[in-house]
């Protein structure tokens, strides 16, 4: 099975780079099934149903979340009723939503996690029993499994990865918003990095216009940040999974901006 994970997708900018590259995206790579960080869709902060609906029509099947899963209220509408998004699983009992869920596409199934890490963020529940929990109980249904770990710490993830090999096929990191060099597969079959990058403004901060940001930098003073506009680039990471076993056999990271897009 081929997978392709697209990193967190920031703002307009980002919405319209998924767009405009998924016929692209689909055609080089023929992935299965697809699956996008979307917790920074809606401006920059949190998702809508508008958006929910625009990307699962594009050709998304799955959608993971992370920190600021909450901060479009209208989230809260739809969010019990759309099983094919899934936010931090290791958020408090009674939390809205699910954690975890099985993406089908065609007569493929991918098993998809979400957690949130604990160094640097908001507290939350151990995402290394969460895994466990999860894990275990979606490997009954299927061997192929993606987790989402949105996390701040690069030791946190690295430590993920090393606690889920040869459990989940895939481990990606999301939150910082730049893809790192070090995607591999580890010795028991799991396919790893550190974090997918984002997909959105290429020349902002993070997806943010810069001013605002080296305002607060220089004086320390409080700062409203937008998200930037202009030109965008796309991060993600592709990996081909076996079916019978949940092995990855090939990991290979995705990075387009719009400068190399045009020259090709």
């Amino acid at each position: 099975m081929r997978v392709i994970f697209i990193g967190d997708i920031v703002g307009s900018v980002g919405r319209e780079t998924v767009k405009r590259l998924l016929p692209w995206l689909k055609d080089k790579y023929r992935p299965h099934i697809i699956i996008a960080n979307g917790e920074n869709a809606a401006g920059g902060r949190g998702i809508n149903a508008a958006i929910t609906r625009e990307l699962f029509e594009w050709g998304v099947h799955g959608i993971t979340m992370g920190n600021h899963t909450w901060d479009n209220r209208e989230i809260f509408e739809f969010i019990d009723d759309e099983p094919r998004m899934v936010r931090p699983a290791n958020l408090p009992p009674g939390t809205p939503g699910a954690g975890s869920a099985v993406i089908k596409a065609g007569n493929k199934e991918l098993g998809i996690v979400n957690l949130i890490g604990r160094t640097f963020l908001p507290p939350a529940d151990c995402p290394f029993r969460a895994a466990d929990e999860i894990i275990d109980e979606l490997r009954q249904k299927t061997k192929c499994i993606l987790v989402d770990f949105h996390a701040e710490a690069t030791s946190e993830k690295i430590a993920m990865g090393w606690h889920l090999d040869g459990r989940a096929s895939l481990v990606v990191g999301t939150h910082t918003h730049v893809q790192t060099n070090d995607e591999r597969i580890l010795p028991g079959g799991t396919a790893y990095l550190t974090d997918a990058g984002m997909t959105g403004p290429r020349d902002g901060v993070l997806g943010m216009e810069k001013e605002g940001v080296l305002r607060k930098f220089k004086t320390g003073l409080p700062a409203r940040f937008q998200v930037a506009e202009g030109k965008w680039h796309l991060h993600g990471v592709f990996v081909e999974m076996d079916e019978s076993t949940g092995r990855a056999t090939g990991i290979q990271t995705i990075r387009i901006d719009e400068d190399s897009w045009i020259a090709s």
